[in-house]
């Protein structure tokens, strides 16, 4: 039980089970059901023990068998038992008869041949007097039928008798379950089932039973789409129901209310929409598995109309997201839902960049491969938003704090991958190429992943030949030179790049540039070849292309392409053999060759009945095709378009601005359709009354751009989509039999008898007499043998006419006398049949009842398309009624928090974050520059790591480079081993001119309370043409208290907890003169000093972070009119005072 290998005791467990002590054998199947396999060698042993345990006269000795059984039933011992289970499934003690039931389940799974013999005697227990052997044989036929529903389709009839006479809720779960896996395959069920269903959602306070009624219902209604028109109603009490489900405090049923509308979302999305308030209600709630389904269910609910306002909801809940896991669930399921079904619900790509840009924003996510793929397939796919796209990441390669993040894969710095790319592939959409050269070149780009790296080096080429062709059209032949310059100079830092993809791609691309370089010194213009590298457009391909490219005719992959040859060759004659005279005979089994005129033929016909097959993938022609027939891009027909939003926005978007430009285009679109119907009304006379108002549709809404979407090339005549084959190992699929089909001899189980004693005795005279009775007897036998099949043939018949009528709809003639059901199981069926007649009498009853009432609702649904009826025009009215007065609310609401909600707002739609970079400057002379950035680790509490970047600037070439820092008492340089205090640390580079490269010194600290400086000096070589000289510069490195403070999520439970504990020392400070919003401010906080955002309320927020000491520091940033307040809680004192002193030393600056 505790795990261990007991295997060696196996031979002891079965001596144990022997036992005639109930105790002792209770404890033998107990080990065994721990631990006996199906590789157990000696559990063959068992078969007898356990069939005399089977027999037995004491019940629980009988039933401690079955127990155990179960649990390591083997396909022998489930062969060699299964007749004894099946004896025992008529016992006279319930105990028995419902342990043998369950059991039977295991040895269907093990010997699927047990299950048509035991199926009759399985079948009487489902009227067993006893409720719990009645509730064991509906859980193994539902279990049976869950994975091959088919073949238990008659039993409908009983199944339905139960459903409408049992008090038990597991039972009734359990058979609705079953009805939910049969009306898919019997559409007439549905209508039989559609009023119980009713009936038990409307009664039930059980609520485990209501959500499987609603599951079911569901089921039914999607079977029953096209053959019952008036199923709205049920729809709308499912929904109504769930409703009730959803607000409950008990989160599991709220959970199951989410999980059961997303079933109904799928077939009636209209229904589900109308609780849009209700599942965004749920993302604000506490448990994250809640939130996670109410997410799933937004994906479906979105259209045209509503996805800014969804998406809108989705960005303030990832500002406000705790924990790094479910703000990465939020960010996949924005993308999701925009992009789903090739972006059809997007109107406005503008703004969809903006979002990606906004998400790009988010630190510490594991997503970025995400966003960046998002932003390649955009950029590709939608022409008409590559200028804006190429304008955003231009800006997006110069933001700092991208290069300066994480340098983990899969970070947020993963966008850079994509930018770098659509710069470089769209180049001739850039506004400044050069400042996007300088920015792909900046030496702070080597410290991002090496695949990122390799993207930077291969379109920084690109940018170059674009930039390098733009300067010879001006004829401006000095500045290509410089630009060719700048290219020499900066390529090295690449090539010098541990990743060898980097290194390879740099070398190749310097050397081309050095050749270049000497052509342009000639005067040769370069522009058109280097251009030429990169001419082309690059189309997606289908993920499934290889796939689909469909066999040519008359090739077979798997034959021989030359004669295998004979084992009698030796290998000597083999080469020779091999491919001597192949030809000859391979051309003779060749098929007639068809002509010209055929060969056309067939082609017609194929290609027609792919344009007639609405399942067949149509796809753009192969790139051979589209060489021969089109002589280039330039003939793709796009169409011209007159932009509503302006497309160059300065700095990063905001997503904000858009929702309302979207608003205002929408409001004129609206407009000017009303105009034109105005003019056809007056065109045509009196209008009609139908036709007066009309709610705005998704296909109403007409998109901002007019944008050719690029779909995936598929291969010329590519096949139909596969099917997924299904699992083999599948144990269930050996089960799928046909239970109507009457049992054969050979079918029967086997029975364990004992050996005849007859049968030994040695031949004599008596043999020929058996012999000649034998031969008389097949006469007698083929009779009965026909007799059998007509009987099984009549039951056959009868079962199908029993479930035809049983679901028929036109009630039986009164005159029909009703037989009385008799125990007899040829009359089972028949008799279940004309009881649940009755009902069937009720229901049609009811609908024609109903009929009058939902006629209206007919009306609605049949003129929904063409005519709004009158019920549709008040309607409308209300909802534009209520639409102003909810806009004059959110108007009315706004003003009212003049002083905190208004710098929030500048913030975010007019202020974009500042650039922000961790790094400071150290010390600086002619020869070089130093700036430096410190890090800790939680993992390392008494070690920071300094990183220092050197960068020269000078003609010179920097050598020998070595680092010292006078150690304190407290801090102190971790130097090579066998090295003194005195000694320094020597540089790992040299530095050619104009090259930076970044260094790392890890420092040892005792204590982090106090900010220290350390003197220092950094010498070097530089030598040049005149020769070398040694120089040195001094610098102060500061080691602040920020610099020991890691940025740590943490939950708001745990911080109110941390608050509440006592153990925190208390500070506070107050800055006037502040003008910047709460946005920038609390960004510049957090990037500066290390903290993270636990809360935010308009202008007030809790920040957290942890030293790499294990000190807690929790913060409460208030913003008012022009001062910020800052209280603080630590558990050291000092440390919080110091930090405090630094925070009002940054926002001074402000």
């Amino acid at each position: 039980m505790l795990g261990y290998d007991i295997s060696w005791a196996a031979f002891n467990i079965i001596e144990v089970m022997s036992a005639s002590k109930f105790t002792f054998k209770r404890i033998g199947y107990l080990a065994a059901s721990q631990c006996f396999h199906e590789g157990t060698d000696v559990i063959m042993l068992t078969t007898n023990q356990i069939r005399k345990d089977l027999s037995s006269p004491s019940q629980y000795d009988t039933g401690v068998a079955l127990t155990g059984l179960s649990c390591f039933v083997t396909p022998d011992l489930a062969r060699d038992l299964a007749n004894d289970i099946m004896t025992l499934m008529s016992h006279t003690k319930p105990y028995i008869r419902k342990k043998a039931v369950l059991i039977m389940y295991k040895v269907f799974l093990k010997y699927p041949e047990s299950l048509r013999p035991a199926f009759p005697r399985l079948k009487e227990k489902l009227e067993d007097p006893d409720p719990g052997v009645q509730s064991a044989a509906v859980n193994v036929i539902c279990e049976l039928a869950r994975r091959n529903p088919k073949n238990y389709l008659s039993l409908a009839p009983l199944f339905f008798k139960l459903m409408t006479s049992s008090t038990n809720n597991w039972v009734l779960i359990k058979i609705i379950k079953l009805f939910g896996a049969l009306t898919p395959l019997e559409p007439r069920l549905g209508k039989k089932l559609i009023e119980p269903l009713t009936n038990l959602i409307h009664s039930t306070s059980a609520m485990s039973l209501l959500y499987e009624c609603v599951n079911t219902v569901i089921a039914v209604l999607i079977s029953l789409s096209s053959g019952m028109p008036n199923h709205s109603a049920s729809i709308q009490l499912c929904v109504q129901k769930l409703r009730i489900l959803i607000e409950d405090s008990d989160q599991n049923l709220k959970y199951l209310g989410l999980l059961a509308m997303s079933k109904i979302l799928r077939t009636h999305p209209k229904s589900v929409q109308a609780h849009k308030d209700l599942v965004l209600q749920c993302l604000d709630d506490k448990d994250e598995s809640i939130r996670l389904r109410a997410l799933d269910l937004l994906y479906g609910m979105v259209s045209k109309k509503n996805l800014m306002e969804i998406v809108k909801k989705l960005m303030t809940h990832v500002d406000k997201a705790e924990g790094t896991t479910y703000r990465d669930e939020l960010l996949t399921k924005i993308i999701d839902i925009c992009s789903q079904s090739n972006y059809q619900h997007i109107t406005n790509f503008e703004w969809y960049i903006s979002i990606l840009v906004e998400l790009t924003r988010l630190e510490g996510t594991r997503h970025g491969h995400l966003i960046a793929a998002q932003m390649l397939d955009v950029a590709i796919r939608v022409k008409a938003i590559r200028r804006f796209a190429v304008s955003q990441m231009s800006v997006l390669l110069d933001s700092t704090h991208l290069v300066a993040s994480s340098t983990q894969r899969n970070g947020i710095c993963e966008v850079l991958y994509a930018a770098a790319w659509i710069c470089g592939e769209f180049s001739e959409h850039l506004q400044e190429p050069h400042q996007t050269l300088e920015a792909m070149l900046r030496p702070k780009v080597t410290t991002l992943p090496g695949h990122i790296q390799a993207v930077y080096v291969q379109n920084v080429v690109k940018l170059y030949a674009s930039i390098l062709q733009q300067k010879e059209r001006d004829s401006d032949a000095e500045a290509a030179q410089e630009l060719t310059r700048l290219m020499v100079e900066r390529l090295p830092q690449f090539v010098q790049s541990a990743d060898l993809e980097v290194q390879e791609r740099a070398s190749c691309i310097l050397q081309l540039v050095k050749h270049i370089q000497k052509l342009q010194a000639k005067d040769v213009p370069v522009a058109e070849e280097v251009s030429a590298l990169f001419a082309g457009e690059l189309n997606p391909v289908a993920p499934k292309a290889q796939k689909k490219v469909p066999i040519p005719e008359g090739l077979d992959l798997d034959a021989w392409i030359n004669e295998p040859p004979s084992d009698s060759e030796s290998e000597d004659e083999m080469p020779k053999a091999i491919f001597h005279d192949e030809e000859q005979r391979h051309a003779k089994q060749q098929p007639p060759k068809a002509d010209e005129e055929e060969l056309a033929r067939r082609r017609e016909a194929r290609k027609q009945e792919q344009a007639n097959n609405p399942f067949y993938i149509k796809s753009s022609p192969s790139p051979q095709k589209r060489y021969q027939d089109a002589p280039g891009v330039e003939h793709i027909p796009v169409v011209q378009i007159d932009l509503s939003v302006p497309l160059k926005v300065p700095g990063l978007p905001t997503s904000e601005q858009y929702v309302k430009l979207e608003e205002e285009r929408r409001h004129r679109q609206r407009l000017e359709k009303d105009r034109r119907k105005k003019k056809r009304k007056e065109k045509k006379g009196k209008p009609r009354r139908h036709s007066s108002l009309h709610t705005e549709s998704d296909e109403d809404i007409a998109p901002a751009q007019q944008v050719d979407i690029i779909t995936e090339e598929m291969p010329e005549n590519a096949l139909p989509s596969d099917e997924d084959d299904k699992d083999p190992n599948d144990p269930y699929r050996a089960l799928d039999i046909d239970l109507d089909k009457p049992l054969a001899d050979s079918e029967k189980l086997p029975i364990q008898k004992h050996r005849n004693a007859d049968t030994l005795k040695s031949p004599g005279k008596e043999d020929v007499p058996v012999i000649e009775k034998k031969s008389k007897k097949p006469r007698k036998k083929e009779k009965k043998h026909k007799e059998r099949d007509r009987e099984r043939r009549k039951e056959k018949e009868q079962k199908s006419e029993d479930l035809d009528f049983w679901l028929s709809t036109t009630p039986p003639p009164a005159t029909a006398p009703a037989p009385t059901p008799t125990p007899a199981p040829s009359t089972e069926e028949p008799g279940v049949g004309v009881i649940s007649s009755a009902p069937e009498e009720q229901h049609e009853e009811a609908k024609r009842q109903k009929q009058d009432d939902n006629e209206e609702e007919e009306e609605e649904e049949r003129d929904s398309e063409m005519k709004p009826s009158k019920h549709k025009k008040k309607k409308h009215k209300k909802e534009k009624e209520e639409k102003p007065k909810d806009k004059k609310k959110s108007k009315k609401k706004l003003p009212s928090n003049d002083g905190m909600a208004q710098p929030l707002e500048n913030g975010t739609l007019n202020e974009p974050l500042p650039p922000m970079s961790s790094y400071s400057l150290l010390a600086e002379n002619s020869y070089v520059k130093m700036t430096y950035d410190i890090q800790g680790s939680l993992q390392k509490d008494s070690q920071v790591t300094v990183f220092i970047v050197l960068e020269n600037q000078s003609n010179s070439f920097l050598k020998s480079m070595e680092l010292n820092v006078l150690d304190s008492l407290n801090t102190k340089l971790s130097r090579p081993e066998g090295s003194s205090v005195h000694d320094g640390v020597p540089v790992p580079f040299q530095l050619p001119p104009g090259i930076s490269n970044e260094a790392q010194f890890v420092f040892t600290i005792q204590s982090i309370v106090m900010a220290q400086k350390l003197k220092g000096t950094l010498s070097f070589i530089a030598k040049n043409d005149e020769g070398s000289t040694h120089e040195k510069l001094d610098f102060k490195l500061h080691f602040s208290c920020t610099s020991y403070l890691i940025t740590t999520p943490c939950y708001s439970d745990a911080f109110a907890k941390l608050l509440e504990s006592g153990d925190l020392s208390m500070s506070s400070i107050k800055v006037d003169g502040i003008n910047m919003s709460f946005q920038n401010l609390l960004a510049k906080i957090c990037f500066q000093h290390h903290f993270s955002v636990v809360e935010r309320v308009d202008s007030c927020a809790s920040l957290y972070s942890r030293s790499i000491q294990g000190h807690h520091v929790c913060l409460l940033v208030k913003k008012g009119e022009k001062s910020v307040s800052i209280d603080g809680k630590c558990s050291d004192a000092t440390l919080l005072s110091n930090l405090l002193e630094e925070m009002k030393g940054t926002l001074a600056k402000c």
